[in-house]
């Protein structure tokens, strides 16, 4: 499982003073508020800053980190994520799983079949879809619903689906 946890991306500048736009990766975007400090991936390393300041504009949130006041000082780093540690992670409910834990899991239907590797979660208005990597053969789409994902055991890196009829078909 990963240590570090992306809740955003830098998508640009905000002003000139330093201020950067955030495209939030993480459900909650009010989270934003409560954070202290964020890990900033340059892609060569990662650097801790300061959270000075937080304002919220349409879907995006506008930071402000300590002793950064210039606009010249924060464009290098557009594009890039902004992480916590799982520490700093919001907790999660009985059930619920972190998409980037789901990532790579065995999975195996109720009736013992390898079916593939779950390699995205598409996030959709009603529930997540699961997409499993099949060899070859079509990726195969699973909703993620109880009446679908029957067991998700992250220490074995399995998840035990049941497949709806018809699943298979499309």
């Amino acid at each position: 499982m990963e240590e570090l946890l992306r809740i955003g991306i830098i998508s640009s500048t905000h002003g000139i003073h330093g201020e950067v736009k955030v495209f939030p990766t993480t459900e909650d975007i009010k989270r934003f508020k409560k954070l202290k400090q964020v890990l900033l991936d340059t892609g060569e390393k990662q650097m801790e800053l300061e959270i000075e300041g937080v304002k919220f504009f349409k879907q995006f949130v506008i930071l402000k980190f300590k002793g950064i006041d210039n606009i010249n000082e924060i464009e290098p780093y557009r594009g890039k994520d902004l992480l916590v540690t799982r520490k700093q992670a919001i907790p999660l409910e009985e059930g619920e799983y972190f998409i980037s834990d789901l990532i790579g899991l065995r999975v195996v239907s109720d009736q013992g079949e390898v079916l593939g590797t779950l390699t995205d979660v598409l996030q959709t208005g009603a529930n997540d879809v699961y997409v499993v990597k099949r060899e070859e053969k079509k990726d195969l789409l699973i909703p993620a619903i109880l009446q679908c994902i029957l067991k998700t055991d992250l220490i074995n890196g399995v998840m035990t689906v049941h497949l709806l009829e018809g699943l298979l078909d499309l």
